[in-house]
């Protein structure tokens, strides 16, 4: 009979992590009810549309403070340029999809694309 080997943390299906996990020392309860509805939001523009409104704040609220400007700026920026890059390639693999029916069903059908 072989021997099993203990394993390192809790059993499998154990739930602690929820309750004790790492961020349960940072987070109140408000703030965990929000990392969760966090984890349901797709896409980048809800983020892209909250730096600019935290931007906004630190600009009226802290004017002085142009490292924290910079910050957000720069986390603007690095967010337009990753929803931009997402963008081409949607469209690339748009391009493919409709090149492949076009290839698996409309030439054997006859169907002929116009000319540029």
């Amino acid at each position: 009979m072989k021997e099993e080997k203990n394993r390192c943390g809790a059993p499998r299906g154990n739930q602690n992590a929820r309750k004790h996990g790492f961020y349960s020392q940072v987070l109140n309860e408000a703030q965990q009810a929000q990392l969760k509805q966090a984890h349901e939001v797709e896409g980048i523009d809800e983020e892209i549309a909250i730096w600019r409104v935290k931007l906004l704040t630190i600009m009226t609220e802290h004017p002085d403070r142009i490292d924290l400007q910079t910050i957000a700026t720069n986390a603007i920026a690095r967010l337009v340029n990753t929803r931009h890059n997402i963008g081409k390639n949607e469209k690339k693999g748009l391009k493919a999809a409709i090149s492949k029916v076009y290839d698996e069903i409309g030439l054997p059908l006859g169907i002929k694309l116009p000319e540029k």
